[in-house]
């Protein structure tokens, strides 16, 4: 037998099984035993084990490696890294082969190993070359340290086990050296250690070398410098940062540690790359031009025939790469967790926040495990950087049973089924738009027109067919189209006969082409937006049902086209909403802009517009009736109400003379909101309350309630999150901007008019202090339950409805006003705070904040309205509300309709007027 197999009888038993098969499959590492011996010893002392910093640490301080660099040259070093990197190299082979060992275990082994290489001989030249020339100075007259960037699997803590490191060398700033005698150009400092760290790790010598060291991704490639400063960077970067750059640049990591690490360096480095890489928009556009990326890649392997690389090839590694980092290209910027560098983490990422089906993670998972498991198997064997499978016989055998399979063609079925999945899951993500001519094309380029192209549009179903053609023929020949890129407007062109289509197949094919052209007009000059809707298909689809079924969605949707992305959620349809994920992962994005009041308040409107346009899609599709989607809407009013209090006092607790504790601070919400009827663009109308006796706190509030006005009322670049109205707070506009309570009870009950009390009736508390939610919620029971003269309540009641219909009512015979004429909503709700106000003294149940439909219901079983009238009310109240709420999605503000299509409900309603208030 080979003594090299053998090993010592004091060696457990799984570790000598595990070396037998290691040296079994390792040509290497049979070689490796044979010429160094004492690493057979080495081995059986610390393979039992995975290995770590500290035990690589150990092996070079006790290769006394450190010694003067003054005296003793970089030979020493070199041998001890060289050293290192057998005994590491080994033991993975061993602790891999004899299953000892994870895939996430061997790269993180390697990745360690590339680290401490670096800082090792990093820190070791550089005070080698400070001792001759001094040490780099910036403008501060601060010692610099080169930032060594890990790229690719290094950066990505997934280095494989016989692969290049790839670097990037960043100095912070130019400048001179401090040396007393000779002094050189920081540049010229870094250029040299460079080459030396270089040389240090990738020269050949008779122990081999430590890694092969790829410099080919630094700016302008191997025609670059090889190393630059970081406004050199910065230059490059905004100047010249190509696609394929970004790409790479999502796994850059900073090696630096220990003496080398500079904190402040490192995080300019960041500031500078992460803008490049991740956009704050949904770069939609990252999916073109990685597919162009692959494509080059692909025809690369078809030229040297390389169909077999496991790395390149169809269904091979990089293509899952390619899936996880085209989505970290596209949402990094507005989603930061993704901004993770680790393949397998990204996919969890994506499963998790549904942007990738959970079996296709599950599945890509598994592949991509199997194909790293197989990359190190195939590595092992000479010590190579290889991913080609092998093509002997012998070879092959020797590959399959290192991965437990009984023979080559087992294993190969497996291999074949794990690179078709990975090839069908690319094609789902990278799979070209539809090519060929569309048979709508002609209509679009007007090259069908006159007649033909009036009965085509016809046929289709438009029904003024004349109109689409002469708005198109604007659109083509308006210099907005004729401006654009030449790639957005090929794309656009693209999308004209598919929007034709989609609107043909809407219920108002007419509105929706036009509503649809307005959208592509406003998104013409965004190329990422086109993407998207070139690349998926079913988003236009969506688009066309949404705008065609409501204008006011269309209004929305111009307003933040970036809303788009949500019509490719598979989930838009779930009516279930857990508001505690929402808030959850609401936290989570704000955790991540901390301070950064811009990014904060844009995060609010975005989730914001982000959820009422799902629940608008549900809407549309009829999944929820006027009272569930109000109900919906004021939770989610609520939450935000709660959070931009939350980030607005962070900024102002400071100021209060107990910063300690937390607000004493209530928002009372009236109105739609009080009576959780919100609807799609309604304002909220709010008042600010505090009971907190510390000297100066009055003050803090009202800055407080201020600021909360201005950060939903603002409009940034994400838009309005809401109108806010505060004229409903005691004395209107004259009055405080946020009341002590005390000062509200007093006003409420001395000198408030009997419409306020009429508010009080559907008002709530929606955010802040539980406690003074509960101060407010006792008075506003105690105020309704007043007893009050029946007589004078009337009166008061009465004239305010009179004014009301003096100033909105439309006196018309034929149209209605469902909102304000006799008869519409105002009337029924006028009604419920009459009989509140008039009888909560007797009846307390009166006082909940239930809804008018739930408070006429109660009215009629306490006998103060006959139940055949009140049910009538009530049904005609839900279904004025039902079609106001359809006319506003439809921008019909005044929302008017025929008065003989709801006479039944006017009749409904002005019945129960007259039998409450004795009307003539």
């Amino acid at each position: 037998m080979d003594p090299t197999i053998e090993s010592s009888s004091k060696c457990p038993a799984p570790l000598a099984s595990a070396l037998q098969a290691a040296q079994k499959h390792s040509h290497y590492l049979r070689n490796l035993l044979a010429a160094r011996p004492e690493i057979g010893a080495w081995l059986e002392a610390h393979a039992a084990q995975a290995l770590g910093v500290e035990q690589m640490n150990d092996f070079l301080n006790g290769a006394a490696a450190s010694g003067s660099p003054a005296t003793t040259g970089d030979e020493p070093l070199k041998s001890a890294l060289r050293g290192l990197r057998q005994r590491v190299m080994a033991a993975l082979v061993v602790r891999d082969v004899g299953g000892l060992a994870t895939l996430a275990e061997v790269v993180e082994s390697m990745t360690v190993l590339a680290e401490i290489s670096t800082n090792r001989a990093l820190d070791f030249h550089h005070r080698q070359l400070c001792e001759q020339f001094g040490e780099p100075l910036d403008s501060h007259g601060q010692a610099q340290r080169l930032l060594v960037i890990g790229m690719g699997k290094l950066g990505g803590r997934e280095l494989n086990v016989s692969s290049d490191v790839d670097y990037i060398f960043i100095y912070p700033e130019d400048g001179q050296t401090a040396g007393e005698g000779r002094r050189i150009d920081n540049y010229d400092f870094f250029q040299r250690l460079g080459k030396r760290l270089i040389g240090t790790l990738g020269e050949l010598t008779e122990d081999g070398r430590v890694f092969r060291v790829d410099m080919r991704l630094r700016p302008n490639g191997d025609s670059g410098p090889l190393v630059c400063s970081l406004d050199s960077l910065e230059h490059y970067l905004i100047a010249q940062g190509r696609e394929w750059e970004r790409y790479a640049w999502i796994k850059a990591r900073v090696l630096n540690h220990g003496e080398n690490l500079q904190p402040q360096w490192v995080s300019a480095l960041q500031n500078i790359c992460r803008p490049f890489v991740f956009r704050k928009y949904l770069d939609f556009g990252a999916i073109n031009a990685m597919r162009d990326l692959h494509a080059q890649i692909r025809r690369e392997v078809a030229r040297k025939e390389m169909a077999e690389h496991i790395k390149l090839g169809p269904g091979g590694i990089r293509e899952i790469e390619f899936i996880a980092q085209v989505f970290q290209l596209i949402r990094g910027g507005r989603d930061p967790v993704l901004q993770t560098k680790p393949t397998l983490e990204v996919l969890a990422l994506l499963a998790e926040r549904r942007l990738l089906p959970a079996d296709n993670e599950h599945e890509l998972a598994a592949a991509y495990t199997f194909l790293r498991r197989l990359e190190h198997r195939l590595q092992y064997v000479n010590d190579a950087q290889t991913h080609r499978l092998p093509g002997t016989e012998e070879e092959r055998q020797q590959i399959a049973s290192s991965l437990s399979f009984a023979d080559w063609s087992a294993f190969v079925a497996v291999l074949d089924e794990h690179r078709a999945i990975v090839s069908r899951c690319f094609e789902a993500v990278f799979s070209e738009p539809e090519e060929g001519t569309h048979p709508l094309l002609g209509i679009w380029e007007e090259v069908v027109a006159g007649d033909d192209g009036l009965e085509r549009l016809s046929s289709l179903g438009f029904r003024q067919p004349k109109a689409i053609l002469e708005r198109l023929h604007g659109f083509r020949q308006s210099s907005r189209y004729a401006q654009l890129p030449a790639p957005n407007r090929e794309r656009l062109d693209a999308l004209g006969p598919r929007l034709i289509e989609a609107a043909a197949a809407t219920s108002n094919p007419d509105a929706t082409w036009q509503r649809g052209l307005d959208f592509l007009e406003t998104i013409s000059r965004r190329g990422a937006y086109l993407a998207l809707l070139q690349q998926y298909p079913q988003a236009l689809s969506h688009l066309a049902e949404l705008i065609g079924s409501s204008s006011w969605a269309a209004d929305y949707l111009n307003r933040h086209p970036i809303l788009l992305d949500e019509l490719l959620d598979s989930q838009i349809f779930d009516v279930k909403t857990d508001w505690q994920e929402f808030r959850d992962e609401l936290q989570l994005r704000l955790a991540q802009h901390l301070d950064d009041t811009e990014r904060e308040m844009d995060i609010l409107r975005e989730v914001h517009h982000a959820q009422v346009l799902r629940f608008l899609a549900q809407d549309i599709a009829g999944l929820h009736t006027v009272e569930h989607l109000a109900d919906r809407l004021s939770q989610l009013a609520d939450i935000l109400v709660q959070t931009t209090m939350d980030l607005c006092w962070r900024r102002l607790r400071d100021r209060h003379p107990h910063p300690e504790q937390a607000p004493r601070f209530a928002v009372i919400a009236y109105g739609k909101l009080g009576g959780k009827e919100l609807g799609f663009a309604s304002d909220l109308d709010l008042i600010y309350l505090h009971d907190d006796p510390a000297d100066g706190a009055g003050e803090v509030y009202a800055r407080l309630g201020q600021r909360m006005s201005t950060w939903m009322s603002s409009r940034t670049s994400a838009g309005m999150l809401f109108e806010v109205d505060l004229r409903l707070r005691p004395n209107g506009d004259s009055g405080m901007l946020v009341s002590p309570i005390s000062a509200f009870r007093d006003y409420q009950l001395k000198n408030a008019w009997a419409w306020e009390h009429q508010a009080l009736t559907r008002a709530r508390f929606c955010a802040g202090d539980p406690a003074v939610g509960q101060q407010f919620e006792a008075l506003r029971i105690e105020i309704l339950r007043q007893p009050r003269d029946l007589a004078r309540l009337r009166e008061d009641v009465l004239s305010m409805r009179q004014r009301m219909f003096d100033e909105h009512g439309s006196r018309s015979k034929e149209d209605f006003d469902i909102k304000h004429d006799r008869g519409g909503l105002i009337d029924a709700e006028f009604i419920v705070q009459y009989l509140v106000l008039g009888h909560a003294h007797a009846h307390a149940e009166l006082c909940g904040n239930l809804g008018n439909i739930a408070l006429l219901g109660i009215a009629a079983e306490l006998g103060l309205i006959p139940v055949e009238l009140a049910d009538p009310a009530r049904d005609a109240y839900r279904e004025l509300r039902r079609l106001q709420h359809v006319l506003r999605l439809n921008a019909d503000r005044r929302a008017r309709v025929e008065r003989a299509s709801v006479r039944r409900q006017i009749e409904a309603v002005s019945a129960l007027w007259q039998r409450v208030f004795d009307a003539s």
